[in-house]
Parts: C-alpha cells; structure tokens; sequence
C-alpha cells in the first residue's frame, strides 16, 4: 500500500498501536522514555488523564513549531490527537499486574512494539511528531547538531518530568538504548518510497515534513 490512501492507513494503525504501547509502559510502572515522564508527572498535578496531558504537550509544542518556520504535515496533526487517546484507551483496558515477570513482559513488549508502530508511522512519510518537529526545527534554524537538540530537550522534559513524580526506572534505560535501533530494523519492512516535489516553493514548504521523526 504504496499509495496516499495506503500511506494513511499505515498512519493511523502506527499512531494508534504507538499510544497503546506507551500505556504498556505506563502499566508497567517500571520506567517510560523521557516525554511520557513529562506526560505523567503532569498527571499528578492537574486534573487530566495521561492521554489528555499528551494531547495537551503536543498542542503547545506545535505552537512553538510558529517562529521555527516549520510547517505541519497530516501526520503531525493526527499525532496531537490520535496517540493521546489510544494511551488512555490502552491504560482503562490494560490491568496493571503485580508480578514483576508480568510487568517486565508489560515493559519489553511495550518497547519493542513502540518501535514497530514508530516504524510504521515514520515509514508513511506524512510529517514528522510535533515533539521531534521541535528540535528538527531547532536544528534547521540554529545550524546546531541534531544530539545536541534532541539530548537538550528529552534531558530537559526528563528532568522536569522526574521532578513532578514521573517514573524513571530500567525502561527508562532500555528505552534509551535501544529504540533507535528497534525503529530502524522495521523501517525496512515499512519505510514507503515517495517522489519528491522537485519544485523550490514546494521544497521550502516541506522541508523538515519528512524527517525520521515520531513523536
């Protein structure tokens, strides 16, 4: 399903498969990646569930997304909604188990499965997560490295996220570590060829829509 209805499906399935696996890792309680210890630790201070806090974050950090001169693709959009809503569907259906060896299983199905619906997502090539368009954006505006942005940010939302009782823990590591190789082996099954606009209008308007980017 190479076509732009195709590209959509793989959209949609990636983006709705990637907020059940982050439940997975909320309901594991052993660790989440740097954004979702934002995500909850938000929780715990204001009336939201963890879905409506994803919403919420990825609204605003799209808004920062203005005085970057970064433009928006389909996917940026359904990704403020969709993966917020898939999390608070994940996490009411999802039962927290008490026994480690469960909640470990909880935990590496939950990454693995992240990676696969990153893979499907990124492979659709319809614009890349607002919190990833951030520190692209940043990267196109200042010149700067793409580790130094990103490490800046996630350490930052990290920091913060720990501070107001988000869990860190041993998925927080095994996240880290191993996400990005996860990602990139399902990219081969999933990654979509498109043909650029070769026009320079277009290519201003687009450039940085189609980066390897999830969240």
């Amino acid at each position: 399903m190479s076509g732009l209805a195709g590209r959509l499906v793989r959209l949609n399935v990636g983006l709705f498969l990637y907020g059940i696996t982050m439940a997975m890792m909320v309901e594991s309680t052993l660790g989440l990646d740097p954004w979702d210890v934002f995500h909850e630790g938000v929780t715990q201070h204001i009336g939201l569930s963890f879905g409506q806090v994803v919403i919420a974050t990825g609204a605003v950090v799209l808004l920062l997304w203005i005085p970057l001169r970064q433009m928006p693709g389909v996917g940026t959009v359904l990704n403020v909604v969709v993966i917020g809503l898939a999390a608070d569907l994940g996490i009411a259906v999802i039962a927290r188990p008490d026994e480690l060896w469960l909640r470990l299983l909880l935990l590496v199905g939950g990454v693995v499965g992240n990676g696969f619906a990153g893979a499907l997502y990124i492979g659709a090539a319809l614009g890349p997560g607002p919190r990833d368009g951030l520190w692209l954006g940043l990267v196109r505006r200042t010149g700067r490295s793409i580790r130094l942005w990103r490490t800046t940010i996630e350490v930052t939302v990290l920091a913060i996220g720990f501070a107001l009782g988000g869990t860190v823990g041993a998925g927080t590591v095994l996240y880290a570590l191993t996400i990005g190789p996860i990602v990139q082996f399902f990219l081969r099954f999933t990654q979509v060829e498109v043909t650029p606009d070769r026009s320079p209008r277009r290519a201003r308007r687009t450039r940085g829509t189609r980066d390897p980017a999830v969240r």
